[in-house]
């Protein structure tokens, strides 16, 4: 009898097709997720775009969208307006283009009347990130050392009290000095300079010019905020300041009568005239 011969095994040479295959199915899992997590990112960039739009044009930022077939505009109740606000980006001061307006306007009227004395570098004008500075250099206003402005300095401060009285906006007084120490017998340090400067000219706005209390408020800043080095005269100079701000907001109007200011707070509004030169509007 002849022996059966063994037939060789044999071998699949198309195995490779499965570990390809598999391959295949992870590389499409593997898009399918970085397409879903895409779309994903998708709406929450337009769900942020529009909260962030919305929030601009509230705050009037933006002009309102005009209705057309395929948008609808964004309603705001004239009841319910909100008055404009400064956004800081960077340096610049983002506002409406009608308060930026405006603000122009305020900034062109004070340079024509104050004239001189910004030719004599003892005024400065400029819009800044917070509003339109008005920087009152100590030079031209302010002995060494002293919270009370010059005599002669009561004319320029009369020309920018007309003029910021008849704006509606708020008003920010700030006081600064340079990094010399002081130590007298009525200040203790450039901290209590800067702040009795930004708080007396507040005073001088309301008892001579009538400004509203709330539309006014003073801050020191003493040499923490400075505008040039004070490693030279000159810079020191332009440090030593008291800067009138006028702020894009606007507070709403308060009825005198409604007006109760505490004591402590009466007790301070009250001036010695004759030490603080100060006169009623209606006596000038």
């Amino acid at each position: 009898m002849r022996r059966r011969r063994r037939s060789k095994p044999h071998l699949n040479h198309e195995r490779w097709l499965v570990s390809y295959a598999d391959f295949i199915t992870l590389m499409f899992a593997l898009f399918v997720v970085l397409f879903a997590t895409s779309q994903a990112d998708k709406a929450k960039q337009a769900e942020v775009s529009h909260a962030i739009d919305q929030a601009f044009r509230t705050l009037g930022l933006f002009e309102t969208a005009k209705v057309d077939a395929h948008s609808q505009a964004v309603a705001i109740s004239p009841d319910n307006a909100v008055a404009p606000v400064d956004i800081v980006l960077g340096n610049e001061l983002a506002v409406s283009p009608a308060v930026k307006q405006d603000l122009n306007r305020l900034e062109h009227e004070l340079q024509g009347k104050l004239s001189n004395q910004i030719a004599q570098h003892v005024v400065a004008l400029h819009i800044g990130r917070d509003g339109l500075v008005i920087s009152l250099r100590e030079a031209g206003f302010y002995d060494s050392g002293s919270a009370v402005p010059h005599p002669s300095s009561m004319k320029s401060l009369d020309e920018i009290a007309r003029i910021l009285k008849a704006s509606p906006y708020d008003i920010r007084i700030e006081g600064h000095t340079d990094n010399v120490p002081i130590h007298t017998k009525q200040f203790d340090s450039n901290w209590e300079l800067s702040t009795a400067r930004a708080t007396w000219l507040a005073r001088l706005l309301i008892e001579r010019d009538h400004f509203r209390p709330a539309r006014l408020s003073a801050s020191g800043y003493a040499e923490y905020h400075p505008v040039a080095s004070n490693a030279t005269p000159e810079g020191r100079s332009e440090n030593r300041r008291v800067d009138i701000i006028v702020l894009p907001h606007i507070t709403p109007s308060v009825p005198v009568a409604a007006i109760n200011l505490p004591e402590v707070e009466k007790a301070m509004m009250k001036m010695d005239e004759s030490n603080l030169n100060i006169r009623p509007a209606s006596a000038r």
